[in-house]
């Protein structure tokens, strides 16, 4: 996988794919238009933050890639990248359980709280990349 030079874009699948990590200083792409909502994304070396429609969606620290993005009711899935472990936030549903899984292993259950951010790390200094799914119980 490689970076986003576009910052953004749509998928053929009606995904979104985003971030850049190789990037020293902060870069926005804001107006992105997808499926009828507008995205805005922060990225580079720090941080990569999604926001939908002015509220916020997802956020990497450290700043990753991050690709084949699907939010549906069921939960989020997604591929990520980075140099480094990163710790992920994702706006999900207020006051419910989820199920995370990193490849085909469960590594929790948490439960959001009652704002519906849901937080967790990822170990990319080992992976590299890791594919991701979070499953709403």
């Amino acid at each position: 996988m490689s970076v986003i030079n576009e910052l953004l874009r749509a998928e053929a699948d009606g995904s979104l794919s985003f971030g850049n990590y190789q990037l020293e200083s902060k870069t926005k792409l804001d107006g992105f238009e997808h499926q009828g909502d507008i995205y805005k994304v922060k990225t580079f070396k720090d941080i990569t933050r999604l926001e939908k429609n002015d509220t916020f969606l997802f956020e990497s620290v450290p700043g990753t890639v991050v690709t084949d993005l699907i939010y549906n009711p069921e939960g989020v899935c997604f591929t990520i990248e980075g140099p480094e472990d990163t710790q992920v936030t994702l706006d999900l549903t207020e006051d419910a359980e989820y199920a995370i899984y990193i490849g085909d292993d469960e590594i929790g259950r948490i439960k959001t709280n009652l704002s519906g951010k849901l937080s967790f790390s990822i170990g990319l200094e080992e992976l590299k990349e890791a594919k991701v799914r979070i499953i709403k119980i």
